[in-house]
Formats: C-alpha cells, sequence, structure tokens
C-alpha cells in the first residue's frame, strides 16, 4: 500500500512538472525561469546574464 501511495505522488509531481512546461511554452516562454522571460531567444546558456541580455 504505501508503495501504491509513493508511485502516485511521484506520478502527480512529474505530470504537475509536465504540465507547467507545456503551458509555459503554449505562452512563449522559451527559457523557463530565465530573467528575461518572453524577450529571450533561447539561448541563454551561451550569454551572461546581466540585467538583460
Amino acid at each position: 500500500m504505501t508503495n501504491l501511495i509513493v508511485a502516485f505522488l511521484t506520478l502527480l509531481i512529474v505530470s504537475m512538472s509536465s504540465l507547467y512546461i507545456y503551458r509555459k511554452r503554449k505562452t512563449g516562454i522559451k527559457c523557463i525561469g530565465c530573467p528575461c522571460a518572453k524577450s529571450c531567444a533561447g539561448k541563454c546558456h551561451s550569454q551572461t546574464i546581466r540585467g538583460t541580455h
């Protein structure tokens, strides 16, 4: 029974995080968690963030 509860909670966490990512991508945000949000070109990993980029 405990294993079933743990599996359900794990599935719930994974599905909710996937839904969050899907909704953010649908609104046009390319880099989720990026401080530049929608103005980001999706290449944050190659640039240093200092205010805006």
